[in-house]
């Protein structure tokens, strides 16, 4: 790394266009585009941009049947990798020259049709670099959404800078966080759903707690990024006036920002509802210097006391051997066996 090594990066804080993978694609693409005229280098999206969060999950029984019939669509309308969507997605960061990191609801191809909260990481040549699979859904995503494997947890080399990205929870997981600090990211994005709980309240307090803890923790640049909704989607996922009224009032203020290892917050979203880019000019020496101080994936720990073990590898559920040298043969009766013939 040089001296100085300067680059600009920006943080999507926009709307689904709900459980339509066409029409959100389209929109990602466009705010691809505008990053590229912003002279953005990396780019982070929040949590299941395409072709939505399951936020209905907060106003409806998963068990009802308008939540089977939003589920239903959610399949019809998630995202094969790689396959079409990916391939728009890696033109428009070609086109604008920017690296991004997109949350989408991965749908595995046929005959397998399992679902997964995943990040794509694509590079500003238009190549897809990999994913990561949220490791464990949050809540009633687990109704939707199958837990990924270890495979995705790692940093990502894109032109500009190394990046890493964990999905909500996630990011408060200190194990998940560790092995990706011990890759040295110089980026990291945070990707977060849209505010739509009236539950829990202070969502923004967490993310901003969460997203500066992680800008220390990792010694990096944190993009937090999160969703919010439109008028269409509190008219979709609210059941009653006064879910109506929170979704358009409250779930419209996201909390985007962008955080520098020191903690400082270099750039936040408006505190009103707003869609767009919030974007900041940042030096990676600063992690440089960060990890000065320190270091928690090298000279400021102790491997001779603590290690930490990570599996890879993607598990199967049923593992098949077809070839005949591998099939086991059966012996044949020793004298004085009785033999067993088969019926029918």
């Amino acid at each position: 790394m040089s001296a100085s090594q300067a680059l600009r990066v920006g943080a999507v804080q926009a709307a689904s266009v709900f459980l339509d993978r066409e029409a959100t694609t389209g929109r990602a693409c466009q705010l691809i585009e505008e990053a590229g005229d912003l002279g953005v280098d990396v780019l982070g999206f929040p949590e299941g941009y395409i072709p939505t969060h399951p936020d209905w999950y907060h106003y409806l029984p998963a068990s009802s049947r308008k939540s089977f019939d939003f589920a239903s669509r959610l399949f019809d309308n998630s995202v094969e990798v790689p396959g079409p969507t990916v391939d728009r997605l890696a033109e428009a960061a070609a086109r604008a020259r920017v690296n991004v990191v997109i949350g989408v609801c991965e749908r595995t191809p046929e005959p397998e049709f399992n679902l997964y909260n995943t990040q794509l990481f694509v590079s500003r040549d238009g190549v897809l670099l990999g994913k990561h699979q949220k490791i464990m859904p949050t809540l009633a995503e687990r109704v939707v959404h199958s837990r990924g494997s270890g495979a995705g947890l790692r940093v990502f080399a894109t032109p500009a800078a190394r990046v890493s990205g964990l999905i909500c929870g996630e990011n408060s997981n200190p194990l998940a966080v560790m092995t990706l600090t011990s890759e040295r990211p110089h980026i990291h994005v945070a990707s977060w759903p849209s505010p739509v709980s009236k539950d829990e309240g202070g969502m923004g307090d967490l993310i901003r707690s969460v997203s500066q803890w992680l800008a220390y923790a990792t010694g990096s640049f944190v993009l937090s990024s999160q969703a919010v909704v439109d008028e269409s989607i509190a008219e979709e996922i609210g059941q009653t006036d006064d879910d109506r009224r929170f979704l358009k009032a409250q779930a419209r203020r996201g909390d985007s920002m962008i955080v520098a290892p020191n903690q400082t917050i270099l750039a936040r979203a408006p505190d009103e509802p707003w869609e767009g880019i919030v974007t900041a000019d940042i030096d990676l020496q600063s992690c440089i210097k960060a990890r000065h101080i320190h270091d928690f994936a090298g000279h400021y720990n102790r491997p001779d006391i603590f290690s930490l073990q990570v599996d890879r590898a993607t598990p199967k559920l049923v593992a098949t051997h077809d070839d005949d040298e591998d099939r086991p043969v059966a012996a044949e009766p020793a004298d004085g066996d009785v033999g067993v013939t088969p019926q029918g």
